[in-house]
């Protein structure tokens, strides 16, 4: 059963890898890197601060990092733990995809797609009593996440975990933070 996932999994991610073309490279590769996400960080901190005001804007925003910290380690340990190459330095696979990086860190599971999710989904539960537009934010994880899979360097299973694992933990900060809000 686990080899017969393990060669979908292959297989989902050759077909979704090659869709990719030249014209599109330059675009993945810039939605790939965390450095061009930083102007949305600046807005979540900035909505936090507008919508809880300073006492309690700290207290969301230190949970938000505390989500993301988590999320981190826990995405690291698992990788170290479960030592899943990467498909681009899997030959076999490599051979039939188009890679355009080359990390030599484990794939299982996606940090990209589980820090992603972590902040997306911590800052949709608090802003969404505010602001129902705020469910939008998840295109930025849904891009994010997908771009590993363009550039060679995830399986899809990676994405899928790591999804459900970051929103997992961000779910569990928010209720605790929701707890202690009142309290300020």
């Amino acid at each position: 059963m686990l080899k017969t996932l393990n060669e979908w999994d292959e297989a989902l991610l050759v077909f979704l890898n090659n869709l990719g073309t030249e014209t599109f490279d330059g675009l993945w590769l810039f939605v790939t890197r965390i450095e061009s996400w930083i102007a949305l960080f600046v807005f979540f901190s900035l909505l936090v601060f507008y919508f809880y005001k300073l006492k309690k804007g700290l207290l969301v925003f230190g949970f938000a990092v505390l989500a993301f910290a988590i999320t981190f380690l826990l995405t690291h340990v698992t990788k170290v733990g479960v030592a899943r190459l990467r498909p681009n330095n899997v030959e076999e696979i490599a051979e039939l995809l188009r890679v355009l990086q080359d990390p030599t860190s484990f794939s299982f599971f996606s940090g990209h797609a589980s820090s992603s999710f972590a902040i997306v989904t911590f800052v949709v539960l608090v802003i969404r009593p505010f602001n129902r537009w705020i469910y939008v934010a998840y295109i930025w994880p849904l891009l994010f996440a997908m771009s590993r899979i363009y550039v060679g360097v995830h399986y899809p299973s990676d994405i899928l975990i790591g999804a459900l694992v970051g929103t997992l933990i961000a779910i569990l900060c928010y209720k605790i933070c929701k707890k202690l809000l009142p309290k300020l």
